[in-house]
């Protein structure tokens, strides 16, 4: 329901933790096996003579300033630009508007209702509940039109098909409170809160 780039985080994600492993298990290796220490030494000499050499024949003519660092200001800024663009589009879709309509009454005018009231609502209605191990609602623009999402973690045991019917039953009478059929995806899902969270309740 989000325009949110999911495809393209997992690919970052996962390509930064291949990083951190290799780095990881270098150092592991660095640390107990000499002769990759030895290795290391020789190569990294070996880079950091190859840097120097290309920032020395990268020159501007009669000047000891490389153009190289104006290629890597240049390729930073770039990579800025590329990151800033990636942070916006997370999270796109959301919405604060459940309801918008035009009412020709007495007094004509838009009725807005925010996204916020039937959040709250359904929160409220399911923070009780000793069968669910937590609750998020969500409202998010779908095609020009508000949806709500529900993203429910029951507890073990619990029947998904039942709590499903039973959080419609939820949205069906928050649909004729509010006058007006909401689309709602209800995600059922489990996790590591669900396994070892208890059904007791300490306040």
């Amino acid at each position: 329901m989000t325009a949110t780039p999911s495809l393209l985080n997992r690919i970052l994600l996962g390509i930064l933790g291949l990083k951190l492993l290799a780095v990881g298990i270098l150092l592991v290796l660095l640390a107990t096996v000499p002769p990759v220490g030895t290795w290391w030494h020789a190569w990294s000499g070996s880079a950091w003579r190859s840097v120097n050499q290309a920032f020395d024949n990268t020159r501007f003519p009669g000047r000891p300033e490389s153009w190289l660092w104006i290629v890597m200001a240049l390729a930073l800024v770039v990579l800025i630009g590329l990151m800033v663009a990636w942070i916006a589009q997370q999270g796109k879709g959301r919405s604060n508007v459940l309801v918008a309509e035009y009412d020709p009454g007495t007094v004509a005018g838009d009725v807005r209702i925010s996204g916020g009231v039937a959040e709250q609502a359904l929160k409220h209605a399911l923070a009780e509940r000793p069968d669910l191990a937590g609750a998020t609602v969500a409202t998010y623009d779908v095609q020009g039109s508000p949806a709500l999402k529900i993203r429910l973690q029951p507890r073990q045991g619990v029947a998904p098909h039942l709590l499903a019917a039973e959080v419609s039953a939820l949205v069906d009478a928050l649909d004729q409170v509010v006058g007006k059929q909401t689309p709602v995806l209800i995600h059922i899902g489990a996790g590591a809160r669900t396994r070892f969270s208890r059904a007791e309740r300490v306040r």
